[in-house]
């Protein structure tokens, strides 16, 4: 295979569309590290998966909004990586872990804004930071963002903003570590009926209808939708996609 024993490092990999993003990233070759915040169990299962698909698979504590244990973080993941892995270092980050949450714009409070800003970007932002000297030049990053950057639903003005920072971001990695041939991608899935935002989709049929009607491809999407394009983006078929925002969304209000 063509990426044997190279590694991706999947925030939030326990479930959802991260669960996906590392089991296809695992069918390419790829070796997995995934983080979870409170499902430990979860995360487990999703490593034995790996496993069987003959790649080697280790799961590490993560809290995206906990700035200050970044450097712990750091430390633990070069344990597992020499320990592990017999490496010091890993080739893909994929910044995926994150929350939903759902408020107008007058009802926002700064606790809210807080919380969601400290997951979303600067979690994403300082996490990359603290992990740039962890991954091999020639490696890779693919920020999640959403398609709520593109297309506006009320209630998600806090969620979406950032997004949109997280996207300017990827853009000023791409450029600043092309020195070290790193790329920097952002992939934006649509509406996806996962458990994210307490099942916010998969919970709501007018929802999924309403989604559907302005969908091209005439569906809400599933997780399963979006975990090969990031895998895509973590192989050589990739090598001169760069910079670029990947809307992974069947064709929403276009």
């Amino acid at each position: 295979m063509e990426n044997k024993n190279k590694i991706a490092l999947v925030t939030g990999g326990s479930r959802g569309l991260g669960k996906d993003m590392a089991l296809r990233l695992a069918e390419k070759g790829l070796d997995i590290i995934l983080t979870y915040n409170s499902n430990e169990e979860a995360a487990q299962n999703v490593a034995a998966q790996i496993e069987k698909q003959g790649q080697k698979a280790a799961i590490l504590h993560l809290n995206t909004g906990d700035l200050k244990s970044f450097a712990s973080f750091a430390a633990r993941l070069k344990d597992v990586l020499t320990n592990t892995f017999n490496t010091g270092h890993i080739d893909y980050l994929i910044n995926n872990a994150g929350i939903g949450g759902y408020s107008p714009i007058a009802e926002v409070t700064e606790e809210f804004f807080d919380g969601l800003m400290n997951i979303h970007f600067k979690g994403v932002y300082f996490l990359t930071q603290k992990l740039l000297p962890l991954i091999n030049d020639g490696g890779g990053i693919v920020n999640i963002s959403s398609g709520l950057t593109r297309v506006t639903v009320p209630g998600s003005s806090v969620y979406a903003s950032l997004k949109t920072a997280v996207e300017t971001f990827t853009k000023y990695l791409a450029k600043e570590l092309g020195e070290r041939k790193i790329r920097a991608n952002v992939v934006a899935p649509g509406a996806v009926m996962t458990d994210f935002g307490n099942a916010h989709l998969r919970s709501d049929e007018q929802l999924q209808k309403m989604v559907s009607s302005v969908t091209a491809l005439g569906r809400p999407g599933v997780a399963e939708d979006i975990g090969g394009v990031v895998a895509f983006l973590c192989t050589e078929d990739a090598r001169w996609v760069n910079g670029q925002r990947i809307e992974v969304a069947g064709g929403m209000q276009l």
